[in-house]
């Protein structure tokens, strides 16, 4: 008797519990702050701050930085968000003025980023948590693959009716080719001449296969608007003004989606490109010892977990959410983070590529 009342106290008292754990993101390991007499965390205190450059919206990382301030109290965080383009000519102002640079580099830029690296701007640092991560995911232990997302196609529910909406790249070739004029001015995309990361999904589909240059032409005869960011494209199909947008963030877009019905998004059958947001911290980084505890938190699943919480795909899988998109993705296509990603870094090849998407995409 005296047993079974304790434990109907018990689940009473753990009913009552409930609603105050709940909120923390699934796989978090706890919020208590950490333990300032480690040697890494004095170190960091005693700097003070640490300095961030992303390229991800800051409301798609508060879960993250609210994290890490829960965790180190003592330490001020400065998160600013940039395009990829002005990330790096900013990164590399900073390091040629020879004062020291922000401590961490974050960027959806992926072959800026290992360009980067290679060049020499970063620091060798052996994350404890870089072993949960995938081998595409890590480079040299100097960059790492924080994010694994797909890159989606993006279109107007409202305006496209379900049988026009296309499942592959191939499929939407077919259907602006075939009927150019309905699709007329209503196409968006990223430019790859101004966006860094136009440019590497656009070399990154090229690598699959040759056939994106007839994407590519059938994007000019429809008269696609080109933009530099995936938010300004979801606003133009939010506004009616495209019916579809190809090569979007899948996570800015998935987003999105819940807020908006009206907002439809495809991940290819035929394959879907797998991109990272890279992380890595800069040899002249103001901060270091803040910088490696903040890199560590990222890659941690506690980090990776208040990441999936705002519907970023974290690279690792143990902290992702039930039912995410990455998931679901019939051929992945990770865009591994390494040396292969300078191919198209190179000018010659950089400026062929860009002539002949200039030349094909106004039909000559």
């Amino acid at each position: 008797m005296i047993l079974r009342r304790t434990a109907g106290v018990l689940v009473m008292l753990a009913a009552l519990l409930w609603p105050a754990v709940r909120p923390a993101p699934a796989g978090a390991e706890g919020e208590a702050p950490a333990d300032p007499s480690r040697p890494e965390v004095r170190a960091a205190l005693r700097e003070g701050a640490v300095v961030i450059r992303a390229t991800t919206d800051e409301a798609e990382a508060a879960a993250l930085l609210d994290g890490f301030r829960r965790r180190y109290p003592g330490l001020t965080v400065a998160y600013a968000k940039l395009n990829s383009s002005t990330l790096y000519e900013e990164f590399l102002t900073q390091a040629g003025a020879g004062a020291g640079t922000a401590d961490i580099i974050w960027s959806a830029a992926m072959d800026l980023q290992v360009k980067l690296v290679n060049d020499g701007y970063a620091a060798h640092y052996v994350s404890p948590e870089a072993a949960a991560l995938p081998s595409w995911a890590v480079w040299r232990n100097e960059a790492y693959g924080v994010t694994a997302e797909p890159v989606a196609i993006a279109y107007n529910r409202a305006l496209l009716p379900a049988e026009r909406v296309p499942r592959t790249h191939a499929d939407l070739v077919r259907a602006l080719t075939e009927n150019p004029e309905a699709w007329q001015g209503k196409v968006a995309a990223y430019d790859p001449e101004r966006s860094g990361v136009g440019f590497l999904f656009l070399a990154q589909n090229l690598q699959v296969t040759p056939r994106t240059w007839d994407l590519v032409r059938a994007l000019g005869q429809v008269g696609a608007k080109l933009y530099t960011a995936t938010t300004t494209m979801l606003d133009r199909i939010a506004a009616g003004e495209a019916l579809l947008a190809f090569d979007v963030f899948g996570a800015y877009a998935l987003e999105r989606a819940k807020r908006d019905p009206n907002l439809g998004v495809v991940l290819p059958t035929d394959y879907t490109l797998i991109t990272s947001r890279i992380a890595f911290i800069p040899k002249a980084a103001r901060h270091p010892a803040a910088a490696r505890l903040f890199l560590d938190y990222m890659l941690s699943r506690e980090g990776q977990a208040r990441l999936a919480a705002s519907s970023v795909t974290p690279a690792r899988l143990d902290a992702r959410r039930p039912g995410d998109a990455a998931a679901t993705v019939a051929e992945p296509h990770p865009i591994t983070v390494g040396p292969e990603l300078l191919t198209y870094l190179d000018q010659i090849k950089r400026s062929r590529i860009l002539r002949q998407w200039r030349r094909t995409i106004e039909g000559r």
